[in-house]
């Protein structure tokens, strides 16, 4: 198996990830306040949506990595 089929098949499983779950979300942790040896952390929920424009799009370079590329 060549890196073109392999990144095809990494393509679309992420796309279909991209697809089922719309996106995904991280905690961030951040130093709010600190007085001498005292630190206050703040954690924050970011949340980052997958397009589905994006999804779709990594699906079909995907199959076109496959299937087209390679082909004589």
């Amino acid at each position: 198996m060549n890196a073109t089929k392999l990144i095809g098949i990494v393509l679309i499983a992420a796309g279909c990830l991209g697809l089922v779950y719309g996106g995904f979300s991280y905690t961030k942790e951040t130093t709010g306040m600190k007085v001498g040896p005292i630190e206050l952390k703040v954690q924050e929920k970011e949340t980052v949506t997958v397009p589905l424009l994006v999804s779709g799009g990594a699906i079909a370079l995907g199959v076109f990595l496959l299937v087209g590329v390679g082909r004589k």
